[in-house]
């Protein structure tokens, strides 16, 4: 539910869409060195790392990716067409799986890729097709959604295999530092302000540090230790329904007929992918 709000909080910046997730960054990494500074004695007890390596480097790079698509998506389409597109990741990870380790995969989740591929593109279709500009503008943000997904989806590979050497608040540290560097030289290249206009401007910004990247991406990584790996996936599905009712009610974001039935179906075909996925 805290990733939800991210892109209401995004929006509600007004800086440019990369700055915004580099500001996220920035102001949350300081609060989570504090903690894995706290925390340094029991992790070394514990035999845990505490160092940097490439591992973490690729856990930044991946999630700036990531950010950088997903907060540019949010500045062409809407707020829930971006945040359903980007919850395509675990389909990614069962096809990198298969690419990469030959895994083999039940029926189940193969009638759910096709599930979820169906419903990503009614979610789409009213864009594609539609006659003005907005159509192409807001296709291009769908586009970028999904691109998202891909990087989420290396960002969360390591994640899960780092998060066996690493406590929850020293791999937040590091991926986060890393991924803020990584994103500073574009947000300053980019159109549009890097610092905000006025002091009530931080709030928001303020609020992507503390609530999506602290509240929402450190507590999936604290999680993915310790609960099973279908139970955290079909849980993550929240977050597309916070971020669509928070739209629709903040922003009047409401969607068609036919991209309710889309979103639904991808819900429904990702939480199908993962229980077919080993």
């Amino acid at each position: 539910m805290a990733i939800g709000f991210a892109g209401i909080l995004m929006r509600l910046s007004d800086v440019n869409p990369l700055a915004s997730a580099f500001w996220r960054m920035a102001l949350a990494a300081p609060v989570l060195w504090l903690w894995a500074l706290r925390v340094g004695r029991q992790d070394r007890a514990a035999g845990r790392r505490t160092g940097f390596t490439p591992a973490l480097a690729l856990a930044g790079a991946y999630f700036a990716g990531d950010m950088a698509l997903w907060h540019s998506s949010l500045h062409f389409t809407t707020v829930s067409n971006a945040t359903l597109l980007s919850n395509f990741a675990p389909v990614f990870i069962a096809l990198w799986m298969w690419f990469a380790w030959r895994t083999r995969f039940s029926r189940i989740f193969v009638i759910g890729m096709l599930i979820a591929l169906a419903g990503a593109v009614l979610l789409v279709a009213p864009n594609a097709t539609s006659a003005d500009g907005a159509g192409d503008r807001k296709l291009i943000g769908d586009a970028l959604g999904l691109a998202s997904a891909v990087f989420y989806a290396g960002y969360q590979l390591v994640i899960k295999d780092a998060r066996d050497h690493y406590s929850t608040a020293r791999l937040m540290a590091w991926s986060t530092t890393v991924t803020g560097l990584a994103l500073l030289p574009f947000a300053v290249a980019a159109p549009g302000a890097f610092l905000p206009a006025h002091a009530a401007g931080w709030l928001p910004l303020l609020g992507l540090a503390l609530l999506a990247q602290i509240g929402g991406q450190t507590v999936i990584a604290y999680a993915s230790a310790h609960l099973s790996a279908s139970l955290s996936s079909v849980s993550l599905l929240i977050q597309p329904l916070t971020a669509t009712l928070a739209a629709w009610l903040m922003f009047g974001e409401a969607i068609g007929v036919m991209q309710c039935i889309g979103g639904g179906l991808l819900l429904w075909g990702i939480y199908l992918s993962k229980r077919g996925s080993p």
